[in-house]
């Protein structure tokens, strides 16, 4: 990160230092900093035009920085509120960000110390560049606050742009995420396509405001994602959002939906529940009752192989569903996707025959904030119809057996994953050399399955381990181990309330 946006970091963050003074959680940091900056933003480009994202914004009247940072006290909480409303109801982007924004700084002088610490930041004078790496820079701060879930949006970059560099997006060419958290997916994609083309004019508005989608079903996280595109030189305030705010599995996707590339990591977690209220008695009142059940929600679409409520099955159904004919797909995925029986079984050997699953990166634990998260990458291409099944032969990349991460004391580097990106050899992926060899080096971490081999193996697991070294443990420094004890009793806790007041219902 360059040293201006560093400073500049370092100053927004101290930001949030007021703002937990105030009361304000972890995970709330953010999207107050950013109501605020882009208010400031806006005023800075209607004063001097210097951002083509930010030009021709319909603003409401009344309404301006220089007003806001003039107010103290009771009425600058409230005008602050109003202001927030009164852009919510903007259309565009604009309108999407600010949409159900609450001012959560109560205090009223706080709330003025941090007007001011912002006022005192000149946004026009920094690149597109830097505005995003100060973002990008919070979003890993706040990412890193394992207590606030905050991380659960938050891929780790250094995979992110391997994934990207092995996809190979190409210029004209629709790029999707249907999760797409904090937007690093698309951010990646862009970067790459920019670094790696001489774009003409028209191709560069084209990647800005059209060729770039996705879908996050957080409103919040939404929102934040929202930020992040636009900082980073995608989509237009005033203009239609790239991405919505809706849940992916929800529905087909239309042939206007479908995409050429789509990078993506799906939330952790098996299963999708969706909220169902019914009616009960209290046995001490005798009145009757609201509650709030939660069940296994099964997605009905005729486009999907099996009806499941796992809800990784589902988003890789949904994944091959996004893809046009001959569309690339790179999907980080858990362990339970390659080796479950039944709809696991039947959904892989539809992926096999109809997709050319050509590669699978194994990695280890330790990369993700979720805690000891065993994780895949699967690149495939979906193909036309055919009796013959599409896969021929399936590489995997082993670098899993004896690698250790940590997330504080030894990150994922992209120099981790170079010999990864050599094997895989993107520019020509047919061209490919084992270095797996039987006799010769069996510790290997490069070596390719045939599709015989595949479907001959039981439940067609695609779950491989060859390599014989090491194992799956990890060197956690005390720290993190502890973090890890605190939040896995914090769990425990919040179980047995649970189960407690369950009991109590029973009783």
């Amino acid at each position: 990160m360059a040293d201006n946006s560093l400073n500049i970091n370092n100053k927004i963050w101290n930001i949030a230092g007021v703002l937990m003074d105030d009361g304000v959680s972890n995970s709330d940091y953010l999207e107050q900093i950013t109501f605020l900056l882009f208010l400031k933003m806006i005023d800075e480009n209607k004063k001097a035009g210097a951002f083509a994202n930010f030009d021709d914004i319909p603003l409401p009247e009344g309404y301006s920085w220089d007003l806001l940072k003039s107010k103290s006290g009771e009425p600058l909480t409230k005008h602050y509120q109003e202001m927030l409303t009164a852009f919510s109801e903007e259309k565009g982007m604009l309108g999407e960000i600010y949409r159900k924004a609450q001012n959560k700084i109560q205090t009223p002088a706080r709330l003025k110390k941090v007007i001011d610490m912002i006022d005192s930041v000149s946004w026009n004078e920094q690149s597109e560049d830097v505005k995003g790496e100060i973002y990008e820079g919070l979003l890993a701060k706040i990412a890193q606050d394992t207590k606030s879930g905050a991380g659960q949006y938050f891929t780790p970059r250094a995979l992110i742009n391997v994934i990207v560099k092995c996809a190979d997006p190409k210029p004209g060419k629709y790029i999707s995420d249907p999760c797409c958290g904090s937007g690093g997916f698309l951010l990646a994609a862009k970067k790459y396509i920019t670094d790696n083309y001489n774009l003409s004019g028209d191709e560069q508005k084209q990647l800005q405001t059209k060729l770039i989608k996705g879908n996050e079903i957080v409103p919040n996280t939404y929102r934040l994602c929202l930020m992040n595109l636009l900082l980073h030189g995608i989509g237009e305030m005033g203009g239609e959002s790239p991405i919505k705010c809706k849940d992916s599995l929800a529905t087909t996707p239309t042939a206007d939906e479908l995409s050429d590339f789509v990078l993506t990591n799906p939330p952790f977690g098996k299963k999708t529940s969706e909220a169902v209220e019914k009616k009960v008695t209290n046995k001490e009142t005798g009145e009757e009752e609201t509650k709030i059940d939660r069940k296994a929600e099964v997605y009905s679409r005729t486009d999907f192989i099996v009806q499941t409520t796992n809800k990784q099955l589902n988003f890789l159904q949904h994944i091959k569903s996004m893809l046009k004919i001959g569309g690339t797909a790179a999907v980080v995925l858990p362990d339970n996707v390659l080796f479950e029986g039944g709809a696991g079984e039947n959904i892989r050997k539809n992926i096999l025959k109809t997709c050319d699953l050509h590669t699978i990166l194994r990695l280890p634990t330790g990369l993700f904030y979720a805690q000891g998260v065993k994780a895949n990458v699967l690149f495939f291409e979906k193909k036309e119809a055919s009796e013959r099944p599409h896969t021929s032969e399936v590489w995997i990349y082993d670098y899993r057996t004896g690698i250790k991460h940590t997330l504080k004391q030894n990150p994922l580097q992209e120099s981790d994953l170079q010999d990864f990106i050599n094997c895989y050899n993107p520019k020509n992926r047919h061209q490919r050399t084992e270095t797996y060899n039987a006799e010769t080096n069996p510790e290997g971490r490069w070596r390719k399955f045939t599709y015989d081999e595949i479907v001959s193996r039981d439940k067609t697991s695609l779950d491989i381990t060859w390599i014989k070294q090491g194992g799956d443990s990890e060197d956690t420094p005390l720290s993190e181990l502890l973090e890890q004890i605190q939040q896995k009793s914090q769990n425990i806790s919040q179980a047995a309330n649970k189960l407690s007041e369950l009991l109590k219902e029973i009783e």
